[in-house]
């Protein structure tokens, strides 16, 4: 298995951070953006979108981080991961949509701002992402979970950029009920952190 990676992303680090969790080997291959690999065209025969993570997998390649998760949940996780029944999924589901639009919009946004002066609307994104928070600090004083009152991808999609919200100038001071559930995700087997968590 083989993972094509940038160290300081939060999308590649949700797939470290699972494969941890699962147990899984893999080989990092670091994608250089600051050199424009990434838009290249040997990269792009492995990802047309020019973007990380992707995931090689016995011959199979695998992009965007949510596809990866629910790829490996799939093949290599335990149900309660990624579960079957409808009603199970689409919770799950809902979780990998706050993902992929008020924590990626918002908050990866923010950071990078802050860290890498990308000419993202600073306070814009603050706005979101502390949305974002704000609904997972509504349901989580009953949940230890995001979904289905079990560990699953929904948590992993949302934690690396949660946890890195004060680099992006999002303290989590006021959100008490995300900050347990941080730590209860950084308890489980298999947990590794990545710079700034």
């Amino acid at each position: 298995m083989k993972l094509y990676d940038i160290a300081l992303s939060g999308n590649c680090y949700k797939i470290r951070l699972f494969c941890g969790l699962l147990g899984l080997e893999y080989q990092t291959v670091a994608v250089n953006l600051m050199t424009g690999e990434h838009k290249q065209p040997a990269f792009l025969t492995i990802n047309p979108r020019g973007q990380v993570p992707v995931l090689e997998d016995e011959g199979r390649l695998i992009w965007d981080s949510t596809a990866i998760l629910t790829y490996l949940a799939r093949k290599y996780g335990e149900p309660h991961w990624l579960p079957i029944q409808a009603e199970e999924l689409a919770n799950v589901m809902q979780w990998l949509a706050l993902a992929q639009n008020e924590l990626l919009y918002g908050l990866a946004r923010a950071r990078a701002v802050k860290l890498f002066s990308r000419p993202w609307d600073l306070a814009q994104s603050q706005e979101l992402g502390k949305a974002g928070l704000q609904v997972m600090e509504t349901h989580l004083p009953e949940h230890d979970w995001l979904a289905n009152d079990r560990v699953s991808i929904a948590d992993i999609a949302c934690y690396p950029y949660v946890a890195l919200a004060p680099q992006g100038d999002i303290p989590l001071s006021d959100f008490p009920n995300i900050r347990r559930w941080l730590a209860g995700i950084q308890r489980l087997p298999g947990y590794i952190g990545m710079a700034g968590i």
